[in-house]
């Protein structure tokens, strides 16, 4: 189901209303060079399966091989990099869906940190174990994003610890947007990134870069038709709330904030299409991925692939895949790929 954007009268008005973007090239660059060493530079391998099927070479970007499992772990670094010894001496705190806490997590036992991770009850407990598994004091307020982020605030406010948010924040961004310098750079003649799409931070830093380096390239986001934040923020052309539900896209769950500083205006001015998929094309892109693909391939991870299953992205040219992320249950995932679960 793709989604519409606002009259492009609207759509001038809230520009102009907006913050100007404060990520731009320069800060990707600069973010390539302080995380380099610390994440992983992921291949970018081609699907034969998926060219026949779409008629054009695609190609996989396996933020899977990163050591948390997903591409969080280029935001969380580059921001916690960027912050002072004395904000490392008072400790680092989070809200997360599971992967970005799971950043935040890797990253603070790396530097000799402390760090908190809030998060809701709606995370499946493998994420929540595995953020354990790396030291960090862990949180379970409420059923939402929100609540997790009501939790953080508070220990912001009576503790003094740092926030790393999750997407909204511009060092982040930029730690995201490395992953669009290893595309152009190894994908020259890229014309087409399809992303996984929630709080924004992936989206709005591939495509900065994307889009500086190969402006004619075309960025699709795409999230689920349960809960998603930011697809319908652009639709109506400004942050709305949404009710967050369980889906198979768990990472991508969450709304974006209504007082989103950085990622909602670059979502909104730089993605070209959105789409939305249903549960079951979602459980297609996670059997297809470990079936065809041979990859273990999280509901956030697979949207890329499902969508081309779905028939729901045309290509024109080579395009790339974010496969964002591994993370998911093994008795689910079992469950997905036999067909016992949709």
């Amino acid at each position: 189901m793709p989604v519409t954007k606002p009259h492009l009268a609207t759509a001038e008005a809230e520009r102009a209303a907006a913050p100007l973007a404060v990520v731009a090239l320069p800060e990707i660059e600069a973010a390539a060079a302080h995380i380099a060493g610390r994440v992983v530079r992921t291949p970018l391998v081609t699907s034969p399966a998926l060219s026949r099927l779409c008629g054009q070479p695609v190609h996989l970007k396996l933020e899977t091989r990163q050591p948390i499992g997903a591409f969080k772990l280029r935001g969380a670094m580059n921001a916690v990099l960027a912050l002072s010894d004395e904000q490392h001496r008072r400790g680092l705190v989070t809200a997360s869906t599971g992967n970005h806490g799971r950043a935040v997590a890797y990253t603070a036992r790396e530097l000799g940190l402390a760090a908190t991770i809030c998060m809701s009850a709606l995370v499946p407990s493998n994420k929540v174990e595995a953020i354990r598994a790396l030291g960090a004091q862990v949180r379970i307020v409420g059923r939402s994003q929100d609540d997790a982020q009501a939790e953080v605030e508070w220990l912001v406010a009576e503790h003094g610890l740092i926030q790393i948010p999750p997407f909204d924040q511009p060092d982040v961004v930029a730690g995201q947007g490395t992953i669009g310098l290893e595309l152009v750079e190894d994908l020259p003649d890229l014309s087409c990134v399809l992303i996984p799409l929630s709080g924004g931070g992936l989206a709005a830093g591939i495509a900065v870069a994307v889009k500086a380096l190969r402006p004619s390239a075309r960025i699709v986001g795409i999230s689920m038709e349960r809960g998603a934040a930011m697809a319908a923020a652009i639709a109506a052309g400004r942050p709305v709330d949404v009710v967050e539900e369980e889906t198979l896209a768990d990472s991508l769950g969450g709304g974006i904030g209504l007082a989103n500083q950085v990622t909602f205006a670059l979502c909104r001015d730089l993605i070209d299409e959105v789409v939305l998929l249903s549960e079951a094309e979602i459980a297609a892109g996670i059997r297809h991925a470990a079936l065809v693909e041979n990859e273990v391939v999280e509901g956030a991870g697979a949207v890329g692939i499902a969508a081309l299953l779905a028939g729901k992205v045309s290509l024109h040219g080579p395009a790339a895949l974010i496969v964002s992320g591994r993370n998911i249950d093994e008795a689910m995932h079992r469950r997905i790929v036999s067909g016992a679960a949709a």
